[in-house]
């Protein structure tokens, strides 16, 4: 069974890449590509905040390269295997890197651009102060080249639109591209119209993109020394100095949230899995007793009538079975016996964990009150499961019904509720286990649904929110822990039939 989950988990590893490649490909190739945030949001979001928002993107995908290439520098991200120099964590635990080359316009020549000189760098010496002078330099100099960095790429969006001016004015529309971009190959070979209208603003928009080059290159010089002197300490493990290490994955930055992709995960996630592991044992708790008692009295009215309820159950949407609970059970107008949203009351961090009666008043307790908070939810999430895991029942117990070891043990004298429970349903177990597989990954996307009606902050309200915001960062992180959840779902469902029935082995 070892070899067996060991090769089950390798196998794990390509199924992932192809689900997160596919996903990755869809977002780099829809208009606009990963970076489709920083137009979407338009006026909306500063040019400042926007170009800062460009450079981290710029810094982990490259946006200019291949889509495969920006799949690959992601990948390496969140790989636990990382090459190249050890990132630093800084005391509130976010991630430091070595900052990257800009990336500047080239044009042959001096006829489009200005030159300018790179002001000299910082002198690279001992820093005064020790460890904390050393950090203090380095906070200091990284905001003033995450400012610099910014002006820089304002700078040069202002020259690509002053480039553009240029080539309408000239009536050179070959010299755009189909996403109102300057072909800078076009530029190189043609010499500027000095006599242009808009030539001025070339110019101006061209001097000031180049000291602005200048004056982050600068900056990104000092920097790089400074990291290079570690003013935080390394994370990971150091396999190969300086080419290879192990280190926790590296799932980005939401910047519609402002917070690291992994811990908004590490806070939606727990709460999707309590709503499952709570509404699957339900489902099957209800639905395999009610399946097997159908098959006990086969065409009797509990047959008849458990199965039309189910069936008539698993046609009522989800959508509008959610919105009757909230209209009639939650609401003070009608009965008003539950909650309308949330997972605890907003005093639950003031309650005892049990009920409890202070001062003669009774306290529902933290316990009592998320149970109270969860009916809802829960029995949203369950109703639709029962119609198919009972029939499913139900079907395989008739079917092995009439097996010859059935039939042997009942011409044994074998009480009938013994063959029915100890013979009949335990070889009836298999579907429901392959059942399983399809109701996990099933309850997961139904938790989407679930979680925003009754507004719980699970992985399906962060998904939705992720795709509304256009946040590429934490849809790819979500997509990645959902592929993981539902992989260790198949593998859970095989090792259980192996505990279901001696006679499958993986040896």
């Amino acid at each position: 069974m070892a070899g067996y989950i060991g090769r089950r988990l390798l196998v794990m590893i390509p199924t992932v890449l192809g689900i997160t490649f596919l996903v990755f490909m869809l977002l780099a190739l829809s208009p606009g590509g990963i970076g489709a945030s920083l137009r979407a949001a338009g006026g909306q979001m500063e040019s400042s905040k926007a170009a800062l928002v460009e450079a981290y993107l710029e810094d982990r995908y490259g946006l200019d390269d291949p889509a495969v290439v920006q799949y690959a520098r992601w990948l390496g991200r969140i790989s636990p295997i990382k090459f190249g120099r050890r990132e630093l964590v800084n005391p509130q635990g976010d991630l430091v890197r070595a900052p990257k080359p800009l990336h500047a316009i080239t044009l042959e020549g001096t006829a489009w651009l200005p030159t300018a000189e790179i002001a000299a760098a910082p002198a690279s010496t001992q820093i005064a102060g020790g460890e904390e002078g050393l950090r203090s330099a380095f906070l200091a100099t990284h905001r003033a080249y995450a400012k610099a960095r910014a002006d820089y790429l304002v700078a040069r969006k202002s020259f690509d639109r002053a480039l553009v001016h240029y080539a309408t004015a000239a009536g050179a529309g070959e010299a755009v591209t189909a996403d109102a971009k300057p072909r800078l190959d076009w530029f190189s070979a043609h010499s500027p119209d000095h006599a242009s209208s808009a030539w001025a603003e070339v110019l101006q928009a061209g001097g000031a993109m180049q000291v602005s080059f200048a004056a982050a290159e600068s900056l990104r010089t000092h920097m790089e020394w400074l990291f290079d002197q570690r003013p935080y300490p390394p994370v990971g493990v150091p396999i190969i100095p300086s080419t290879m290490s192990i280190a926790a994955p590296d799932l980005g930055v939401a910047f519609s949230r402002g917070r690291p992709v992994m811990d908004l995960i590490m806070d939606a996630l727990p709460v999707t899995v309590l709503i499952n592991v709570i509404a699957i044992p339900l489902i099957y708790l209800i639905a395999v007793p009610t399946g097997l008692l159908a098959a006990a009295r086969r065409g009797g009215w509990f047959d008849i009538a458990s199965g039309a309820l189910f069936v008539a159950l698993w046609s009522v949407p989800t959508v509008w079975a959610g919105v009757m609970m909230i209209g009639y059970l939650a609401d003070n107008q009608y009965l008003g016996w539950f909650p309308v949203s949330g997972l605890w009351a907003k005093d639950a961090a003031d309650m005892t964990f049990l009920p409890s009666w202070p001062n003669g008043q009774f306290s529902r307790g933290w316990l009592l009150d998320s149970l109270w908070h969860l009916a809802l939810p829960v029995g949203c999430l369950v109703y639709g499961g029962f119609a198919v895991l009972a029939k499913q029942t139900r079907a395989a117990v008739l079917d092995n019904a009439s097996m010859d070891y059935v039939r042997t043990a009942r011409a044994k004298g074998v009480p009938s509720r013994d063959v029915l429970i100890y013979h009949t349903f335990r070889n009836s177990l298999l579907p429901l286990i392959t059942i399983f597989v399809s109701v996990f990954p099933a309850m997961l996307a139904g938790s989407v649904v679930v979680e925003r009606i009754f507004s719980i902050p699970g992985m399906g309200s962060l998904m939705l929110d992720a795709i509304n915001l256009r946040d590429r960062e934490l849809i790819l992180a979500d997509t990645f822990m959902i592929s993981l959840v539902n992989l260790v779902a198949l593998l859970l469902a095989d090792i259980l039939y192996a505990m279901a029935d001696p006679r499958v082995s993986y040896e």
